[in-house]
């Protein structure tokens, strides 16, 4: 669990210094220091580290080096390194940092420090530094977006023989509990009579059964629902994918992970909004019971779905939640959709690992995310809800198609696939990774939220509502 040093208690500084004003810095420090630091070769490059001996060699202050503004804006959270390079005690920055750029060094700090030692806990054992909390910033929400970022972490990272429905399933209840939500689910053939056929038609080959996860939260405000993709594990179906296509998939179920992540942020800072999170959660198996490549579904909304890859099976588990989320009315009807799914590998191909696509046909949400993803370093980018290509998820024989031939537009026709379960024009559908490829500051290899921290800021504009 996060927390920040008590205020009253005795601190070491960390210098933040960045490569322009290291020099007028050691003009103002006695000349061991400064000879100290040209002795180690120390020009602030950003995240370097540097701890300061006193008389007798013990620590008493360090510096970590804020380079240039071209590498801030090439490196996020570049500071994180300090977060694991310093020695166990109590720290506090000593910057001017403000705004923004503090707020960014904070969350710098706790999510360099996270470490996934479910399965070597002999590693988690190591002290770490300890920060105290700058002024200026807002801890609460702070902790909020890390304690909620750690948990989708935790979630991805966790192997699929430990994170199937039952344990997805127990994940989000006890989130629910945590903040006082109710929660419901519907499971197995139950699917089928309270009319989830498509969920069904996904995970019923499994030994798992699927499920669709209901909860919600708050009682005033605007209505916001949450749809995350919970594919705990993803072999393709009877399209089974190649072995190497299987190494990741545990992080098929990045979508609920996310969710969940931001369902806590929201909860921890109890927004005034009430909230509804839906997570169909399933495995893709292979058994004689799979769906078939041909099959033709029948949807919660009524549309039919052929299935022309077994292995596009996300689009079709969150068509029958996105369309039970469309059917509120009244008080009950949503006054925000969003949807998160690790979804197309078309979506990587487009914009890399590092950006979160999303669509809406909103200009205003369009703006508001964009703006909010580069204020809190949660960069999301926006890919075309194009009409031109509807036509591709028309097959003919059926209202549409899971898996258009050609290879064009994949994330786009899965969007506009997702669009057709959605009435409601206040929709966002973000295709997320959800998986680090490569350690970077702050960003582990493995598991990693994406859009969280972008939504999060931007809902009281998307919602046009003081939260």
């Amino acid at each position: 669990m996060p927390e920040f040093v008590p205020a009253a208690s005795p601190s070491k500084p960390l210098y933040i210094l960045a490569e322009a004003d290291l020099q007028a810095w050691l003009g103002t420090q006695p000349a061991p220091v400064a000879a100290w630091v040209a002795a180690n070769g120390f020009t602030a490059g950003l995240g370097a580290v540097l701890p300061l001996p006193d008389a007798a060699g013990q620590i008493t202050a360090a510096i970590v080096g804020y380079g240039t503004p071209t590498a801030r804006v090439r490196n996020r959270f570049g500071l994180a390194p300090a977060a694991t390079a310093l020695p166990a005690g109590d720290w506090h920055f000593e910057t001017d940092l403000t705004g923004e750029a503090l707020d960014e060094a904070v969350l710098a700090w706790f999510l360099g420090q996270y470490r996934f030692d479910t399965y070597r806990p002999s590693k988690s054992a190591t002290a770490l530094p300890r920060l105290k909390a700058p002024k200026g910033v807002d801890t609460a929400r702070v902790l909020a977006m890390v304690e909620g970022e750690c948990l989708t972490r935790d979630l991805i990272n966790t192997p699929a023989s430990d994170m199937g429905p039952d344990e997805l399933e127990m994940a989000f209840r006890k989130l629910a509990d945590r903040h006082g939500a109710s929660v419901s689910a519907v499971r197995g053939d139950d699917l089928l009579t309270q009319n989830f056929p498509m969920i069904h038609a996904v995970g019923r080959a499994s030994t798992r059964a699927p499920r669709l996860l209901d909860m919600r939260w708050g009682t005033e405000g605007p209505q916001l629902v949450l749809v995350g993709k919970g594919v705990c594990f993803d072999t393709g179906g009877l399209d089974i994918k190649p072995s190497a296509g299987m190494l990741l998939m545990k992080k098929d179920m990045g979508g609920a992970a996310t969710v969940l992540g931001l369902a806590h942020m929201i909860m921890a800072l109890r927004l005034k909004l009430r909230l509804r999170v839906l997570v169909p959660a399933v495995e893709n198996a292979i058994s004689g019971n799979a769906m078939r490549p041909r099959d033709i579904l029948t949807s919660r909304k009524g549309l039919t779905v052929e299935v022309n890859n077994t292995d596009a099976e996300g689009r079709l588990v969150l068509a029958d939640a996105l369309a039970l989320a469309d059917e509120g009315t009244g008080a009950d009807k949503a006054d925000l959709v969003i949807s998160m799914a690790t979804l197309t590998g078309a979506a990587r191909v487009a914009v890399g690992p590092d950006l979160a696509p999303f669509f809406t046909d909103d200009e205003g949400f369009a703006t508001a995310l964009s703006q909010a993803g580069m204020q809190v370093r949660d960069p999301v980018w926006r890919l075309p809800l194009w009409p031109g290509y509807e036509a591709m998820i028309e097959p003919g024989i059926a209202d549409l198609d899971n898996a258009p031939s050609g290879g064009f537009a994949g994330s786009t026709t899965a969007a506009l696939f997702l669009r057709r379960f959605v009435a409601n024009p206040a929709y966002v559908h973000f295709d997320i990774y959800g998986h680090q490829p490569a350690s970077a500051p702050a960003r582990p290899k493995g598991g990693v939220g994406q859009g969280a921290r972008a939504i999060l800021a931007a809902l009281p504009q998307m919602l046009g509502a003081k939260l």
